[in-house]
């Protein structure tokens, strides 16, 4: 078999695979079809050579850095990299400099920001007026809420485009290309890798591009070989693949598995299910939403903490990724596997949903409802209504439902947790109420 180290070779090891193999056009571009996909604004706009500044926000290895590049081979105008990391308010001057003398001479300059949530409100507001003046082109570039982490007056020049981890079908064309493009560097025939082995090496990526490149490139520099196995691959991972598919039954089941047993205050059965599920491949941020939905409908106000916990999870999954986020989620499921529970929340807006269906758009009660307008306050808005605070309970005796559910009471809590003494105060409150 051919070895992929012969010396005449070692120049494709010269870069990192994921970096040597990057795009350069929209037709070797995978995923992201809803935004770059046929017929789809992005597209256009950079086929046509009319992009204005944008921001691409997405996690990691979905092409936010690879769209980029493809915008800097398939327009006319002068492309610039500043990352976030490493440049600031100096290295920004000086190409803000010279895209001005650019534009002198009616050329424009495109400037990628890689990384722009880590520059400082200071160092965006000095970017600002040139992105407002045209000077230059932002293509900005963030794995963190652009709602959060860029300024507004930056938010409200450029348009945001939301990339999503990337699928498996889209993978599993990037890992098949990667192959060709290293064979023909190579000048074999070709890399085959056995079915498994790409599903295996799909499943391992977790919708990260770069992460399979990189993968791909470990398994390339110790097989040495071009027909590769799963065996193989599991051997230099040094990880077996887990019967755990993202989309199938398994996939439910476990997830099933991970919320009964929460459910039932099992720790152990719990992180065991959790674990399973990060080691198969699946998206930790998955989970994490799934320990918030957890936190609302089995838990409640039982321990109003819960929802605090989980939503903590999902933020450390963002700041950390995976596999350092596993133990903020083992954290969280600890915790609401041993917090007390309640359905109380979920049984009072399933009884509420049903009666909406059943019942229609019920009127708001005239004494309710907002009068702004002294015609609205002729016809009766706002008549009778009755202001809390002038109570000595702060508790008016009035009817906030409409008439057809007056007396209904939802949210009946429990006896557990803090449940209990939030039952012992809404049954004062209610007695207050009627009387």
């Amino acid at each position: 078999m051919a070895n992929l180290f012969d010396s005449q070779n070692q120049a494709l090891w010269d870069e990192p695979l994921a970096f040597k193999l990057r795009p350069q056009t929209l037709e070797e571009f995978f995923g992201q079809e809803e935004i770059v996909g046929e017929g789809k604004l992005l597209r256009e706009l950079i086929q046509n050579d009319q992009l204005h500044s944008v921001i691409f926000y997405g996690p990691p290895g979905c092409g936010k850095t690879t769209l980029a590049n493809i915008v800097a081979h398939e327009t006319e105008a002068e492309f610039e990299v500043l990352s976030a990391v490493t440049g600031g308010v100096p290295e920004l001057r000086k190409i803000v400099a010279v895209a001005k003398e650019r534009r002198k001479m009616g050329m424009r300059t495109v400037l990628f920001v890689d990384e722009i949530h880590r520059f400082s409100k200071s160092q965006q507001d000095a970017l600002l007026p040139h992105v407002e003046d045209g000077t230059v082109i932002l293509i900005g570039a963030t794995t963190e809420n652009p709602s959060f982490e860029v300024i507004s007056a930056l938010q409200s020049r450029s348009q945001v485009f939301v990339f999503h981890a990337l699928s498996d079908e889209a993978l599993r064309n990037i890992l098949v290309r990667a192959l060709q493009k290293v064979a023909q560097l190579q000048k074999i025939n070709s890399i085959q890798i056995d079915q498994e082995g790409m599903d295996f090496l799909v499943q391992f990526a977790n919708g990260d591009a770069r992460n399979l490149l990189n993968t791909l490139e470990i398994i390339l520099k110790v097989v040495k070989k071009t027909e590769i196995s799963l065996a193989e691959i599991q051997k230099v991972l040094q990880r077996k693949n887990l019967r755990y598919d993202k989309k199938g039954e398994e996939h439910y089941n476990i997830i099933s598995a991970l919320h009964k047993s929460m459910r039932d205050s099992d720790p152990d059965g719990a992180l065991y299910w959790m674990v399973r599920m990060l080691e198969g491949g699946e998206d930790p941020l998955y989970v994490a939403r799934r320990l918030i939905r957890f936190a609302s409908e089995d838990i409640g106000m039982c321990d109003p903490n819960a929802l605090t916990q989980a939503v903590a999870s999902m933020q450390a999954c963002h700041f950390n990724g995976m596999p350092e986020c596993g133990v903020n989620l083992a954290q969280t499921v600890v915790y609401l596997s041993l917090a007390p529970k309640s359905n109380a929340l979920y049984t009072a807006y399933g009884n509420i949903q049903r009666d909406v269906s059943k019942f229609g758009n019920l009127e708001v009660p005239l004494h309710i409802r907002n009068a702004p307008t002294k015609m609205m306050k002729e016809w009766g808005y706002g008549k009778g209504y009755q202001y809390a605070h002038n109570f000595d309970a702060g508790v008016a005796g009035q009817i906030h439902l409409p008439d057809a559910l007056a007396g209904k009471e939802y949210y009946q809590p429990t006896d557990r947790g803090i449940e209990a003494k939030l039952k012992e105060k809404l049954e004062r409150l209610r007695e207050l109420r009627k009387k």
